[in-house]
Parts: structure tokens; sequence; C-alpha cells
């Protein structure tokens, strides 16, 4: 999820593939996202109970999916950071970009299945969801290669919604828009400590604003999506 290797040396093919990072960034990284990891254990248990008391088959599938990408984002991210070994990383970090294409995805389905549903809600949910496996097959030929690209496709795809914003807003409480994009400003914004590579914790501050966009988004399909509309 960073920028390119900055020394040679043993296992040079792995290197090429995996950013360094001091001991202490390392540290920060994973103890950041196990955080991660923990809130979105309970949270998916949270909300798939609450999908289940207030809402229809529909609230309880869209609920899982979105908690599920959430704890695989945050598994992968840990696992990603924690371990040492350099093979392992390679292998670590195409899942770790694999997982941020599932929790946009993921984000998107309570939104698009619960909130919009008919011809926007399918529609967005299947352009959403064709984009991410096409990013998670372009990350694993790719691996540490084209970059850019790979943060392009993560901007349009999370502010793809827009093209569906007037029926959004008719859908969505004005609490949960707001919500949703402070979420995806949260995201969006972390991005600049994402590819400042020269700041030392740049990556770490990028796993701050990510929580903040998940707890964001998290709140949106807890106490907008999943309660009857009024």
């Amino acid at each position: 999820m960073s920028h390119p290797a900055r020394r040679g040396g043993g296992a040079r093919g792995a290197r090429r593939t995996v950013p360094r990072f001091s001991f202490a960034e390392e540290v920060a990284h994973g103890v950041s996202h196990g955080v991660g990891v923990a809130l979105s254990i309970g949270g998916l248990a949270v909300l798939v109970a609450f999908a289940a008391l207030r809402g229809s088959a529909r609230h309880v599938v869209s609920a899982a999916i979105f908690g599920v990408t959430l704890v695989l984002l945050y598994t992968a991210s840990t696992l990603y950071h924690s371990i040492p070994l350099l093979r392992a990383k390679r292998v670590l970090r195409i899942l770790d970009h694999a997982a941020i294409y599932l929790l946009i995805a993921g984000t998107y389905t309570p939104f698009t299945l619960v909130t919009l549903r008919g011809p926007w809600g399918w529609s967005l949910f299947g352009v959403v969801w064709t984009a991410a496996i096409g990013g998670i097959v372009f990350k694993s030929v790719a691996l540490g290669r084209a970059r850019i690209f790979s943060v392009l496709l993560y901007v349009v795809m999370g502010w793809c919604v827009l093209v569906a914003l007037r029926p959004l807003v008719a859908g969505l409480r004005p609490g949960g828009l707001v919500l949703l994009f402070a979420g995806g400003l949260s995201y969006t914004l972390g991005l600049v400590f994402y590819a400042w590579s020269r700041l030392r914790f740049h990556h770490f501050l990028w796993h701050l604003f990510v929580l903040l966009g998940s707890v964001l988004h998290y709140f949106a399909v807890l106490f907008y999506v999943i309660p009857p509309r009024a």
C-alpha cells in the first residue's frame, strides 16, 4: 500500500514489490489496523443482528457483505504489516490491495441494494463489483507496478456514486448523506499521506484516515440504511 522498495539485497524479487518501513512504523501500522480488526468483528455482529431485527433478508445480506469486507480489509492489512518475511509480505501485499477493492464494493452494497434498489441500485452494484474484480485481477498480475492507476481506480470507484446522487438524496436521510460523504472524503484525503512517502509515518496517517472513513460509513449503514425510513 505504499512507495517502492528503497534498497536491494537478498530476496530481490520480493523487495521490488514490497515497500520498506522502519520497525517503529510497522508496529504503528500493525497496531492501528489491528484495532480495526477488533472493531470490525464486533461491528459485523452488531450490524447483522440489527439488520435481522429491523430489516429483511436483503438488509441482512447487505450488512453481512459490508461487515465481512471490513474484517477482510483490516485483517489483510494487519497481517501484511506484522509479518516480516519478505516472500510472505509479497503475497500479503496482493491480498491487502485486493481487500481495498472488496471493501469499496462491500461499502456500496447496502447503499445500492437497500437505499437505491431498482435499476439505479442494481446497475451501480454491478458496475462497482465488476470494477473490484477487475482491480483484484490487475493487482495480482501487476504486483507493485502501475501504482498511480490503482490509486485512480480506488478514487473513481469510491466517487462513482455521484452518478446516482439524485436518487440517493431521495432515498437517504440527511444525516446518512453527511456520514456517507464525510467517509468518502476521509478516504480520499488520506491518499495524500498514502502518496507522501518522504514523510515519516505517512502510512500510519493513511491508516488513521482509513479507520475514520470506515467508522463514518459504518454508522451511516447502521443508523440510516438498515432502519426503515419513516
